[in-house]
């Protein structure tokens, strides 16, 4: 299974595709889609927008497994940071990906083993899981691995044919 792990966000989206195959990771690609400020918000959406197209267009991805959000303090950032998830599901949901989202908690219980693991441990276990040579920056693409990971110990279960994420 080939997962597209996204961590949504409308100045930096960290990517990382990762291939699942009987419990073994295989990277494929990571990195991040960044749109600066000062732009039009019509052209940052449309610039992640793009950028999410070219991703699965080239890794051919079966499905994404994407950060949900959470309400956080600034209500600004909070709108700017759900439209670029809209446009993001849309890319994906066009292009036939199945989708599958998953929480902060989630993501750092099935990476380190603990749901309020730190940064830092969360970026350690995603280097060591999938054998990277440095951990990998900015912070976004380790946290978009870490969700694919997520998604292949859980979606790659048996529990997790059957039951949806």
């Amino acid at each position: 299974m080939i997962i597209l792990g996204i961590d949504p966000g409308f100045a930096i989206v960290g990517w990382g595709v990762v291939e699942y195959n009987k419990g073994k990771f295989r990277v494929l690609g990571y990195g991040s889609i960044q749109t600066k400020a000062g732009l039009p918000t019509e052209d940052r959406i449309n610039q992640l927008y793009d950028g999410m197209n070219i991703i699965i267009e080239k890794y051919k991805p079966e499905v994404m497994a994407i950060e949900e959000l959470f309400w956080n303090t600034n209500q600004k950032t909070g709108i700017a940071v759900a439209e670029a998830r809209g446009v993001l599901l849309l890319a994906a949901y066009r292009q036939g990906l199945k989708i599958s989202e998953y929480t902060p908690l989630q993501v750092k219980q099935a990476v380190v083993g603990y749901g309020r693991a730190e940064k830092r441990q969360v970026i350690a276990m995603v280097t060591s899981i999938l054998q990277l040579p440095k951990p990998p920056k900015p912070d976004d693409t380790a946290d978009a691995l870490a969700l694919a990971i997520c998604h292949g110990h859980a979606g790659g279960s048996v529990l997790g044919q059957y039951y949806k994420m």
